[in-house]
């Protein structure tokens, strides 16, 4: 049998499964995000800030779209944690043919219903006009190629599961540079429009699905994938979905609440649209500590919990928040201060960029609250409670956060206003999570019954 490049989670010192698992889940969230700024870098520079807002508009609605099924994928992988930290390898195998063939399913759905429905939501939006002819190309061009990136994040999903983020990094760099390489062709040589920017995307997507899915094929057997084996099991499927729904339905609702920030931002015209768009690329970079380690967590804790090591959990569940939370302040201190010259990358135009570095300087020094709300959202999608961060993220990043909007645009009409409801929001799920986190520990037991030992509240 072929040697696993995975780690199991349930061994070894907590500090160095955790710091090992998260490095190249960062490195691979960089050149992500990378590969995303050199759109809007190529595009704000080639083609102007028309063309800039319509490519930078997109991730709020493109997060809507897939967020669904991206969040069903996590909980995909929860269970494929649990089994394989039990050791149950023929349940990992189940698990793991039953969500690709999820996979291929929600890909066509989506490509149908988000290509004949993005030029009402962009309107529904309230996309200037100026913009809406490019921003329509983009989204039809990008979810054109939707089966490519649903199916790359449920095989990432897979690889994460069992502890093995290096071949997920390896593949993320080499679409990487096929994205930046044909976006310089595609709009920098031959000066075609926007939908040769989403094509590339596509294109670079696709590349790291096949590797993906050829490692997978050719991988260790206690994970491998065979094609003749992808069939929907219905209890493997149950599980699945009660797993992932509930993150899939946060994303998508907290999507929507952000496509209703961004409708509000459109008012503002198509300078405020680049602007924000731009400092949205630049966010990507200061989420980085906070998605890798979140995404630890939940793979930590997965395994760990499968394999009954409840103090193991409990320890390190306080070292992946902390280093989270110090990651993300110090990136967000360095973004706030180096904001001006970080905008001006993307467009040198002076409202632009005065758009942009002012919703830097309102949000980026709570980079911290947002760390400590994905961190114990990973936390407890780990342990199988996907239901609390659902709940939580959709009232406090959902409805307090449009209601605010609502609101408070109508007293104070400056978009600075729309801007604080990012860390207000942030604050109060922190809140929330701390005071849950308090009274319940994460096998469903309340704190307060008494339970200690091996068993000790996490």
């Amino acid at each position: 049998m072929k040697k696993a490049s995975s780690t199991r989670m349930t061994e070894g010192p907590i500090w160095k499964r955790i710091i090992l698992f998260a490095i190249p889940l960062f490195l691979g969230n960089l050149f992500q995000q990378l590969y995303n700024a050199a759109d809007s870098l190529i595009v704000g520079n080639f083609l102007g800030s028309n063309a800039l807002a319509a490519v930078s508009s997109s991730g709020n609605l493109i997060s809507l779209m897939v967020g669904l099924f991206n969040g069903i994928s996590v909980g995909a992988g929860v269970v494929v944690a649990r089994y394989y930290g039990a050791r149950e390898i023929n349940m990992v195998r189940k698990s793991i043919h039953t969500i690709i063939a999820f996979g291929i399913a929600a890909g066509l759905v989506l490509t149908v219903f988000a290509v004949s429905m993005s030029p009402i939501i962009l309107r529904w939006m309230g996309t200037p006009e100026e913009v809406l002819p490019n921003s329509i190309v983009y989204f039809r061009v990008y979810f054109a190629g939707s089966l490519a990136f649903v199916l790359y994040n449920i095989f990432v999903g897979i690889l994460q599961a069992v502890g093995d983020s290096r071949h997920p990094l390896m593949y993320l760099i080499i679409s990487s540079l096929v994205n930046v390489v044909l976006d310089l062709f595609f709009v920098g040589l031959l000066g075609l429009g926007v939908g040769s920017a989403a094509f590339a995307t596509v294109i670079s997507q696709a590349v790291s699905a096949v590797l993906c899915l050829i490692h997978l094929m050719h991988g260790p057997e206690e994970y491998r994938v065979s094609l003749k084996m992808i069939y929907f099991d219905p209890f493997m499927l149950r599980q699945i979905i009660n797993n992932g729904f509930p993150a899939g339905l946060q994303n998508s609702i907290i999507s929507l609440a952000n496509v209703v920030v961004q409708s509000n931002i459109n008012t503002f015209g198509s300078m405020a649209m680049a602007g924000c768009g731009s400092y949205a690329k630049i966010e990507g970079f200061g989420f980085l500590p906070v998605t890798c380690f979140a995404l630890s967590l939940t793979t930590f804790v997965s395994q760990n919990l499968g394999a009954g090591q409840y103090e193991r959990v409990k320890k390190g569940a306080v070292f992946g928040i902390l280093c989270s939370v110090t990651a993300a302040e110090a990136v967000g201190i360095a973004i706030n201060i180096l904001s001006p010259s970080l905008i001006g990358l993307f467009n040198t135009d002076p409202q632009v960029i005065a758009y942009g570095v002012a919703q830097a300087k309102t949000v980026t020094l709570f980079y911290f609250l947002l760390a400590f709300s994905h961190c114990m959202a990973g936390i407890f999608r780990g342990a199988g409670k996907s239901i609390v961060p659902m709940l939580v993220m959709m009232i406090c990043w959902c409805v307090i956060r449009v209601a605010y909007i609502t609101v408070a645009v109508r007293f104070f009409p400056v978009i600075t206003t729309v801007f604080w409801a990012y860390p207000m929001t942030w604050a109060l799920s922190s809140v929330v999570f701390l005071i849950y986190y308090r009274h319940f520990d994460l096998t469903g037991q309340n704190r307060k019954s008494g339970l200690r030992g091996k068993k000790a509240a996490v």
